[in-house]
């Protein structure tokens, strides 16, 4: 397998630090998760570069700029309990659960749902639980979350999403630290 240690460090000092991500937290769960390990096949050696790859089902894994802000916008914290909707390769949820207690996250594409959780397997990351669904219903059952992050598009937040965010919770979907900026 590469080592690809030396490309994370160079991803968090010059595609997040001087762009602008600050929170620490952040900062050190990117360098500690194995992007490389979330990409498709023969995609290895891109895993570092500030962009989104191609995945399964016709996805793509975020571009890392990306995945950072948008968490570091949650301002999610240890204790957090967080929703993810749109799993895809796992790598979101995996960077998050080097940050707060449980992530739940939630994909439409029952193959995409099934890789990530046997990714999280092999990683050890054993605080992240994955469900198979339409995400525009969240996970009641989980519910209320600290904060919400969409990695999917939409018109705007759906009403059941917004009724499962803890009090305080951001519920037009833009702005807040409660919910991903994808609707809107």
């Amino acid at each position: 397998m590469l080592d690809l240690s030396h490309a994370r460090d160079r991803m968090v000092e010059v595609h997040l630090s001087r762009r602008g991500i600050r929170d620490r937290e952040v900062l050190e769960a990117m360098r500690e998760v194995p992007r490389e390990a979330f990409v498709a096949p023969g995609f290895e050696e891109f895993a570092y570069e500030d962009g989104p790859l191609p995945i399964a089902e016709g996805q793509t894994i975020s571009q890392p700029y990306i995945v950072a802000l948008m968490i570091e916008m949650a301002e999610i914290g240890p204790g957090d309990h967080v929703l993810e909707v749109g799993t895809g390769s796992g790598y979101a949820a995996a960077v998050m659960s080097r940050i707060i207690e449980r992530v739940y996250t939630i994909e439409r594409h029952a193959g995409l749902a099934e890789t990530a959780r046997q990714r999280f397997e092999e990683l050890g990351y054993d605080n992240i639980e994955v469900r198979t669904g339409d995400g525009t219903k969240g996970w009641p059952d989980a519910a209320p979350f600290d904060a919400i992050l969409v990695a999917a598009g939409g018109p705007g937040a759906p009403l059941a999403l917004q009724e499962q965010l803890d009090v305080g919770g951001d519920q037009n979907g833009v702005e807040g630290r409660r919910v991903g900026p994808a609707f809107g």
